[in-house]
């Protein structure tokens, strides 16, 4: 599995969005030149998290975006399954319930199994404050 730019900038976004948080509404602009990404590919990342409701934007002067909960809410898994879509690391585990012909006597599902649930335990137990509160040490976030 490899996380997309796509998904590693959207936590970008969300962590820059929670560290500047008493700005108010950050306009799109600005946090492109302090995250160094086009402007124009995060427009398209903030318009899969605002359909998602995870953050709110108000247009015009002082306009920008806020995250719409606080940043405890948010986690990496939730981040990154919007973005990416299943984190599943075998397509027969992407559903519910796993429809490989080859389910019940495949001898390598429980290791695609270990490793989709080992993904899941370290996404989903990582919000974006935890993010700020690592880097607040005036880390800079390039590094996600």
């Amino acid at each position: 599995m490899k996380i997309s730019t796509k998904g590693r900038y959207a936590l970008r976004l969300m962590t820059d969005l929670a560290k500047h948080n008493e700005d108010g509404y950050v306009p799109i602009k600005v946090i492109a030149e302090r995250q160094n990404i086009s402007d124009k590919y995060l427009e398209q990342i903030i318009s899969i998290l605002s359909r998602a409701g995870y953050v709110r934007s108000i247009r015009g002067a002082g306009g920008g975006y806020t995250l719409a909960y606080p940043a405890e809410k948010y986690t990496v898994g939730m981040i990154l399954r919007l973005t990416e879509g299943s984190l599943a690391p075998v397509a027969c585990l992407e559903t519910e319930e796993n429809l490989c012909e080859r389910a019940e006597t495949c001898p390598t599902l429980f290791i695609w199994e270990k490793l989709y649930a080992a993904i899941n335990d370290v996404v989903d137990s990582i919000t974006i404050a935890d993010i700020v509160e690592r880097n607040c040490n005036g880390a800079d976030l390039y590094s996600i």
